[in-house]
């Protein structure tokens, strides 16, 4: 497998013994009129730290794929500092969230200049850091089918990742628009097993989550902890039965910790949950240890660094 590039220099899959986490928020600011909660910033840095620092000493988590893109208050600098007080690889992503969240520069801008946008950051490095993304991402859909701007957006991460060879997530609304967002994607030329479709956890529709994975893609279960968006009894019933299926090699799981009100430090159930929580309860319904590191880590490696499961046995 390729190196992946984190946001303090590249990382060889194979030196990557824990899990990571494949969808999450470390630094944003997603504050709008109506919630001004929606933010991480420097005032929540040490809280942050002290909660990853504090995974890695107990489970060995050792990369956190961090989602947060352009018109999401993205701050690379600030990852850096993250990563490495914690001791965790940090992933930096470069992309557009959904339309209610698109800076100007989206506007009417045509696919072609979005996409250089995009190939820029990759290149040159975002925000004159010089740090480069590692995924695209979490490029952003709502309802069934993407708007227009949405698909000038999703189609710019595709061709984007064509060229640079990054892998892309996204951000289907509420779980919904999957299917849509993988055809685009795909029919730009990416190859399924460089796209994971987010939010699934938040769709109750194991056909569709048996259908994105059967296409190749992979199925991120991404707000685990989340129960005001969907109870923890449900997301395992849909993890249980996507592996049931046979498609244990295409599930991602992750917290999505998106305001600071989800630290552990203010009351939330953190970053951790994940590990204190959803895994043994997968553990409790017969999800061997193998399985287990298979979706907290060769998965999230394998969609990173873009080896195909289904056509190597390599970890």
């Amino acid at each position: 497998m390729h190196h992946i590039r984190t946001v303090t220099g590249p990382l060889d899959p194979s030196t990557v013994t824990g899990p990571v986490l494949a969808h999450e928020h470390l630094a944003l600011d997603l504050r709008r009129d109506s919630d001004d909660e929606a933010v991480l910033d420097a005032r929540h840095a040490d809280p942050v730290i002290r909660e990853l620092a504090g995974l890695r000493e107990a489970f060995g988590l050792s990369l956190v794929v961090e989602q947060t893109c352009r018109g999401m208050g993205r701050d690379v600098a600030s990852l850096a500092r993250l990563s490495a007080a914690s001791g965790v690889a940090v992933i930096a992503a470069t992309g557009w969230y959904y339309e209610p969240f698109h800076p100007q520069e989206v506007g009417a801008t045509d696919v072609g200049l979005l996409t250089d946008t995009l190939v820029r950051d990759v290149h040159e490095g975002i925000d004159g850091t010089g740090i480069a993304p590692g995924v695209i991402a979490e490029v952003g859909s709502h309802g069934e089918r993407p708007s227009e701007p949405e698909r000038r957006t999703l189609t710019a991460a595709a061709r984007a990742a064509v060229r640079t060879g990054l892998p892309v997530a996204t951000h289907a609304h509420l779980g919904v628009g999957g299917p849509a967002q993988l055809a685009l994607l795909t029919t730009e030329g990416l190859p399924p097993h460089r796209v994971a479709l987010g939010h699934q956890d938040l769709l109750d529709d194991p056909a569709v989550h048996r259908r994105l994975a059967a296409e190749g893609a992979y199925v991120s279960f991404d707000t685990v902890g989340k129960n005001g968006y969907q109870s923890d009894e449900t997301r395992l019933r849909l993890v249980l039965e996507l592996i049931e299926s046979g498609h244990a090699d295409r599930a991602l799981l992750s917290c999505d910790i998106s305001r600071h009100g989800y630290l552990t430090d203010e009351g939330g159930t953190g970053y951790g949950h994940l590990f204190h929580s959803f895994l043994p309860a997968l553990r409790k319904a017969g999800v061997d240890a193998d399985t287990l590191d298979l979706i907290t880590r060769r998965n999230p490696l394998r969609f990173l660094a873009g080896a195909d499961p289904r056509e190597s046995s390599d970890d």
